[in-house]
């Protein structure tokens, strides 16, 4: 682990630092576009293959084997990031930030080779310390990346945000390859391989969480009533259910198998993990625009708002993984963790107009502690109950549903958002022509802000204000659910 860890530790930075590298820059980038309402899809294009490609390269890896897949993803990944950095429209930013996800979810499997390994080499007692460890990395590629974001984006344009991770990747591909050697265990012939693939379960939770998010986008920028809203947002739970019957019952090889994932205490360890994170990662991605459009900061200070939250979230995976090696315990850790998550998303939904950039700091430095706690405690939760021979499913598992968490935390927080904001934006400015030209330009870009006079603007500040306190209330309620779900984690006592 000591020799493997820095040489797989390059790609676990990347992963991480491409997560908010561009949360302090979406309204830099929406303006410059002039599509800043849906900015969203920035992020939900990137985790909708994130989140569908990332079981399927754990399957890949297992039947090609880990390091080709590897190399493949951060060739992949690289072009996709060079094609966001050269993008002309919303459109083609959003089909290269797709590209750059479906590598990105072969980065995220060196989070997942590296807990495989480090659940074969240590004691069950350790691992949570092991997992703070890599959690250091992943802390500092996220605490480094909406601060570098915003700074670009001031200085030098937010393009070079995306183009800069071109050669991280070229860097981690040298890595990989110079350093990492895995003895070849499947001899069998390419075809025989490729057929093993679940591509049919890929393929239907691809457009299941697809037609979901595009209804859910839609809904907030069109209209609820529209059948182009109705429509995908009633067939994506028909194609999750699809997706589960393949899983159980179609699939040879499924890469989310039925007696895994709903097996009781690990299902209720996943659902934490889902809610958890949807909670967490939804605040990430519009408070940034809060900080931008309500309180008139710049990017770079928007980014250099997130420094405190991360250093937290970095201390609280420690203590988590310290504490569980002293104790051997991890439940009420766990409750604890989504406690906190909680505790910091209340103030900000209930502050009755009085958020200020002090306490949605706070918040967010309390969110982030219980964050980090709870996401590692409920992994070693779900090593703890996984049978032996299905702990690598397990954990690959696990990734399934912190990834399908960020995307449809992401995806509601801001339909929430852009729907209050819509309607008060509305309320406020009247239905005067001139009110109704400023309610779709602001919506386009923030720099139209700056243009309207000092009354006009005040108002559209105080909107996005309030949009943003609405868009905490489905925060709140997802930490609840995460709380709820973590109540019916089993606890084992880690041996040594």
């Amino acid at each position: 682990m000591a020799a493997l860890l820095p040489a797989l530790a390059i790609g676990i930075f990347l992963a991480a630092i491409d997560q908010t590298l561009t949360i302090a820059t979406y309204g830099k980038i929406g303006s410059d576009l002039r599509a800043l309402n849906s900015t969203s899809w920035v992020a939900t294009s990137y985790f909708l293959t994130l989140t569908s490609f990332q079981p399927l390269y754990g399957k890949l890896s297992d039947i090609f084997g880990r390091k080709p897949c590897l190399l493949f993803a951060y060739v992949v990944f690289g072009i996709g990031c060079l094609g966001c950095g050269l993008a002309r429209d919303m459109i083609e930013l959003c089909i290269w930030r797709a590209v750059a996800g479906a590598g990105g979810s072969g980065n995220m499997i060196v989070n997942a080779v590296v807990t495989i390994l480090v659940t074969d080499l240590v004691p069950l007692r350790d691992r949570g310390l092991w997992q703070g460890y890599i959690n250091i990395v992943w802390a500092a590629g996220m605490t480094a990346g909406a601060p570098v974001g915003g700074l670009f984006a001031d200085n030098i344009g937010w393009r070079w945000g995306f183009i800069i991770q071109c050669p991280i990747s070229f860097l981690a591909f040298i890595s990989v390859y110079a350093v990492l050697h895995l003895t070849q265990t499947d001899h069998s012939h390419w075809s025989a391989k490729f057929l093993r693939v679940d591509f049919v379960g890929a393929f239907t939770l691809i457009v299941a969480v697809f037609l979901l998010l595009f209804g859910l986008d839609n809904g907030s920028n069109e209209g609820w009533d529209k059948t182009t809203t109705i429509v995908p947002l009633a067939l994506a739970p028909v194609l999750f259910a699809i997706f589960i019957f393949v899983e159980t019952k179609v699939a040879r090889e499924p890469f989310a198998p039925g007696h895994v994932i709903f097996h009781a205490p690990l299902l209720a360890a996943y659902s934490a993990n889902f809610f958890g994170v949807a909670a967490q990662m939804g605040v990430l991605f519009f408070i940034a625009l809060f900080f931008q459009a309500a309180l008139g900061s710049s990017a770079t200070w928007a980014g250099l708002y997130f420094l405190p939250s991360t250093s937290f979230s970095l201390s609280g995976s420690l203590l988590a993984g310290y504490i569980m090696r002293r104790t051997g315990r991890y439940y009420w850790l766990t409750l604890i963790g989504y406690s906190l998550l909680l505790a910091g998303a209340i103030p900000m939904a209930f502050g009755a107009g009085r958020m200020s950039a002090t306490i949605t700091i706070l918040g967010l430095t309390i969110l982030a502690l219980g964050a980090s706690i709870s996401i590692t405690t409920s992994l070693i939760a779900i090593i703890a109950n996984a049978a032996p021979e299905d702990t690598a499913i397990a954990i690959a598992c696990s990734y399934l549903f912190r990834s399908l968490g960020t995307t449809i935390g992401i995806s509601i927080s801001t339909a929430t958002l852009q729907q209050v904001l819509r309607v008060n934006l509305a309320r406020e400015l009247g239905g005067a022509d001139r009110a109704r030209e400023i309610e779709e330009q602001v919506r386009l870009s923030l720099d139209y802000i700056r243009k309207l006079d000092p009354v006009a603007a005040a108002v559209v500040r105080k909107c996005y204000a309030i949009a943003t306190q609405w868009a905490f209330l489905p925060i709140v309620a997802l930490a609840l659910l995460a709380i709820i779900s973590s109540i019916w984690i089993r606890e084992k006592k880690l041996d040594r």
